[in-house]
């Protein structure tokens, strides 16, 4: 497998982050039915990450991998988003690098209590528990996490 490129997203990729969101998160949760949440979602992309965030895609062979959203302003990672078929490679790590890159300040981003997979990413490349809250649209428990240079 090649390397994962990074590029800026562009509108043109709109319907492609949005469809690989929505087929990543049902394969972890497949108990949810997102393709009912997919009108929400991109106006979620519209109206509040793509306004603040800066975006970049993962592409391996020209096909996407995966993304990271990150506001540097208030230090938010609300996204990373990598394909199923790329789990396991270097395209989750890739991305954090550049999130890291992108705020160089510190990272923060809440990840669900039950995604220990996500957890233990997170604290192999450098982020530590900051407490315990509750996502403000689901409800749901959810950990705080931060990186600090």
């Amino acid at each position: 497998m090649n390397a994962a490129i990074l590029r800026p997203y562009t509108p043109a990729d709109e319907d492609a982050a949005i469809e690989l969101w929505r087929r990543t998160w049902a394969q972890h949760y497949p108990h949810i039915d997102f393709n009912a949440r997919a009108a929400w979602w991109r106006e979620r992309w519209r109206q509040e990450l793509i306004p603040v965030a800066h975006v970049v895609l993962a592409e391996i062979d020209g096909k996407l991998a995966g993304f990271v959203t990150v506001d540097d302003k208030t230090m938010y990672l609300d996204q990373i988003v990598v394909a199923p078929e790329f789990w396991g490679s270097d395209v989750a790590r890739a991305l954090v690098d550049e999130a890291k890159r992108l705020s160089p300040r510190g990272l923060d981003l809440l990840v669900n209590k039950d995604n220990a997979r996500a957890i233990r990413f997170y604290e192999k490349h450098g982020f530590s528990y900051a407490g315990e809250d509750k996502n403000p649209v689901s409800g749901i428990a959810v950990n705080r996490m931060a990186w600090r240079p």
